[in-house]
């Protein structure tokens, strides 16, 4: 069910998963998670300290052996907390005369020119303001944003493949890479990739 609801982009912070589960293990359940829910913290409690290093390839916040399930629980949550609290403030904000929106940076897809617009694609919806492309890269100012073609940004987390001159990302849609850009976009994903693994 859960597998279901994240495919349906339902949204959870946090999952407590164990290893051995009827039906699905936790390691490929956490898969899912990482392809729908990047951001998200997985927190294995289980018995079967074997797989902490499969764990750590799948960038699971925190393995608590159930063995010390009182002593660890208490700081994970506590940790946990703090770090999503954290990432609820790294957000881009909209300003105008008639509208203030606040985008949490983690829920943007990408960004794209329409007209005089930029379009924020996020995995909710989708929402504009009038500025170049240009301007709202220099607002973000953050690794994970990257211009792939002029009218192009997209944030790394969510690339799943490069290919030829595309992207694929999450939301199974395939974004253009200009030719001028095709190098630089290639060592950029690829840099980005290795730092987290």
């Amino acid at each position: 069910m859960l597998v279901y609801d994240i495919q349906e982009r339902e949204h959870f912070d946090m999952f407590f998963l164990d290893i051995e589960m009827p039906g699905v293990s936790g390691m490929e359940l956490a898969a899912e998670i990482r392809n729908f829910l990047p951001g998200a913290l997985i927190l294995f409690i289980t018995s079967h300290t074997q797989y902490a290093v499969k764990a750590y390839e799948l960038s699971i916040f925190r393995y608590i052996p159930k063995s010390e399930l009182e002593t660890c629980l208490t700081m994970a949550l506590t940790d946990g907390f703090r770090l999503l609290s954290l990432k609820e403030q790294d957000s881009y904000l909209i300003e105008s005369p008639k509208r203030l929106e606040k985008i949490p940076l983690d829920d943007i897809l990408y960004i794209c020119k329409r007209q005089k617009y930029a379009v924020f694609v996020t995995r909710t919806g989708e929402t504009s303001v009038r500025k170049p492309l240009s301007q709202v890269l220099e607002e973000l100012d953050r690794e994970e944003f990257l211009m792939i073609e002029r009218g192009y940004i997209v944030n790394l987390y969510h690339v799943i493949k490069m290919e030829e001159n595309r992207v694929l990302i999450r939301s199974g849609e395939v974004l253009p890479v200009g030719g001028s850009y095709l190098k630089a976009v290639r060592n950029s994903i690829s840099e980005f990739w290795r730092k987290r693994l």
